[in-house]
């Protein structure tokens, strides 16, 4: 998951849906290291799963949820023994780090089609390109909907890319991606097709 302006309530509604053996999850949200790692705190006591600032080496679980630390990127990385979490600083992308793209990126060739990419409010196209990667290595893709994100920018771009198979309301995020992730997709999940033109734009922004 990625977010950005608004995205600590978002996600707070998230995972407070998530039951305690949920999907192994990973987040990166925009904000400074202190703050980042108040948030997973608070999150760790209000929610069942267990919610932690990520360490170098960690091995994605049931279960888990990692978010990324407030001043060094976040990836995916499939090895010998599995996947396991890369931390680095690195140059900001998109003038954030961490960066929603280059997690989504890495997750993209980690675990491709296995994988369910989140995009909820904030600023700018962060996470936009990153989840248009997802979907075409075959995972399932959800944005946020225009009403119920605090800032559409990330979300927006997302769906106008055609990286988006849903957009949907945050209060439906939560139940679609645990359905998403036992392989359930309900009826009323209608997927979004890819636009004619997004090809072009996928390469223009590239």
């Amino acid at each position: 998951m990625g977010a950005s302006f608004g995205g600590v309530p978002a996600l707070t509604s998230i995972l407070e849906k998530f039951p305690e053996n949920c999907p192994p999850t990973l987040i990166v949200q925009h904000m400074p290291a202190a703050a980042m790692r108040a948030s997973a705190s608070r999150l760790n006591k209000e929610c069942r799963p267990e919610v932690r600032i990520a360490r170098a080496g960690d091995a994605p679980r049931a279960g888990l949820v990692l978010v990324a630390p407030g001043d060094a990127h976040m990836v995916l990385r499939r090895g010998p023994h599995g996947l396991t979490i890369r931390l680095f600083e690195g140059l900001p992308v998109h003038n954030q780090r961490p960066s929603v793209d280059m997690l989504f990126h890495s997750a993209a060739k980690a675990a491709g089609e296995n994988a369910v990419g989140i995009l909820l409010t904030g600023m700018g196209e962060d996470g936009a390109l990153g989840l248009s990667q997802l979907r075409r290595a075959g995972a399932h893709t959800i944005a946020q909907d225009r009403a119920t994100a605090a800032m559409h920018g990330m979300p927006g771009a997302a769906i106008a890319l055609g990286a988006a198979s849903r957009v949907l309301p945050l209060e439906r995020i939560a139940p679609a991606a645990l359905a998403l992730a036992r392989g359930i997709s309900s009826p009323a999940q209608r997927l979004v097709p890819i636009p004619a033109d997004a090809t072009r734009r996928f390469a223009a922004a590239n």
